[in-house]
């Protein structure tokens, strides 16, 4: 098997699409000793910023908070990074530039998993908008997400095309047709839809596969260690992942399942085919995501689960979708403190920083001086909550979204207690 096969396919100052790559929507502050890459400055954005901070404490099948040992988001966007980082490093790619994307692409997740993320797009139907995970990523680096610079103030993420292109792009099924970047340079908010277009960069695409490779093996032992799924269970997908790799094995887990199609992507890619695994091992990566969704995703305990899901989501949203008062909303959210004081301290802070209405509550509670909006803030203001009641309700769902499960759970707790 050779190696470095992708190496003229490199992301690099001699690729035809480095300048479009790298280029940014407004330019980052320079440090004179900076040794850092542009991706590698991207990648230390994404590890120092709450959303990916937050990854720790969000669903990524099960909602077992209370159980160390299962899976979350931040650990399977490790595994993904790994994955992606094997599979470039030997292919001759830019590895810092799919370690950025593979650290960033599942921040504009909701909690509670992909249910939250239904449940969510249920919601923002009621707006005429259209929730999904891929673009709300894009959404946190582009406009939610912000750093603190050398000066003390606030700014967005300002990350690159080809990392903010990996985050919208990265999701989509693995078919007989191997994947490749598209040539077409477009601003990213064209994208309206999952799997629209292929990704930018071959670096994207290793990520784009490597999601899929990183979570097959991880959710069967999770199920399995929570009971969900019994041994005479394991016993069939062992069988048949003997059969289809045609190799003797003792077990079934992540390890094993990464290490297997990680060979086989790496053996039957390059640049003339795209990335591409054997029509064996594309069978197999099927069948277990059907072995999956049989026997792990539609699992009747999993019902409660997105019950109870569905109820703390919609609790909240009901809640402050209320508040809504045009110019005296800020002072409605500020009577909704003596009922919800952590949900409605919460949420004014969140329009006081992304909305018009930032400069108004500065007033009403004197933290700054008048007609000021917090000078360390300086963001984009995403919301025109004072003259547009879909803005204000699109930052209803916004915040949602950025809640882990615990505090959706606490905010729960809060909105039902007395």
């Amino acid at each position: 098997m050779s190696q470095r096969k992708f190496e003229k396919e490199c992301m690099s100052e001699k690729h035809v699409k480095w300048e479009n790559a790298i280029g940014r929507k407004k330019g980052l502050y320079i440090r004179e000793d900076d040794i850092r890459t542009e991706f590698g400055r991207d990648y230390t954005r994404i590890l120092h910023s709450t959303a990916y901070r937050r990854l720790k404490h969000k669903t990524q099948v099960f909602f077992a908070t209370q159980n160390d040992h299962v899976c979350t988001r931040i650990e399977h966007v490790n595994h993904v990074a790994s994955v992606s980082y094997t599979i470039a490093q030997y292919l001759g790619l830019n590895t810092e530039l799919v370690r950025a994307i593979a650290t960033g692409h599942d921040l504009g997740h909701a909690p509670f998993g992909h249910c939250g993320e239904v449940i969510l797009r249920e919601i923002a139907k009621e707006i005429d908008d259209n929730f999904w995970h891929e673009r709300q990523g894009l959404h946190v680096v582009d406009d939610i997400e912000t750093l603190t610079g050398p000066d003390g103030n606030e700014e967005n993420m300002l990350l690159t095309y080809a990392v903010r292109d990996g985050i919208i792009s990265h999701c989509g099924e693995v078919d007989e047709n191997a994947l490749r970047p598209r040539e077409e340079y477009f601003e990213l908010e064209k994208i309206r839809k999952a799997n629209q277009y292929q990704p930018f960069t071959w670096e994207a695409c290793v990520v784009k596969i490597s999601d899929k490779i990183a979570y097959l093996g991880r959710d069967i032992e999770d199920a399995f260690r929570l009971k969900i799924i019994q041994p005479v269970n394991m016993r069939d997908i062992l069988r048949l992942v003997k059969e289809q790799m045609g190799m003797e094995l003792d077990c079934i887990n992540n390890t094993v399942l990464m290490h297997q199609f990680i060979v086989n992507l790496c053996e039957q890619s390059d640049p003339v085919r795209g990335l591409v695994l054997s029509h064996k091992y594309l069978e197999l990566m099927n069948e277990i995501k059907k072995f999956n969704y049989g026997n792990i995703y539609d699992h009747p305990r999993l019902l409660y689960y997105k019950r109870y899901a569905e109820l703390i989501i919609q609790s909240i949203y009901q809640e402050i979708q209320t508040w809504n008062e045009g110019e005296e909303t800020a002072n409605k959210v500020l009577e909704m403190t003596n009922f919800y004081p952590t949900l409605g301290r919460y949420f004014l802070e969140w329009l006081q920083k992304y909305s018009d209405l930032g400069r108004i509550q500065r007033q009403q509670v004197g933290e700054r001086k008048k007609g000021a909006r917090n000078s360390n803030y300086n963001n984009k203001v995403i919301y025109n909550v004072l003259s547009n009641n879909k803005d204000y309700q699109r930052a209803c769902v916004d915040f949602i979204a950025g809640m882990t499960d615990s505090f959706a759970e606490k905010i729960f707790k809060e909105l039902t207690s007395f």
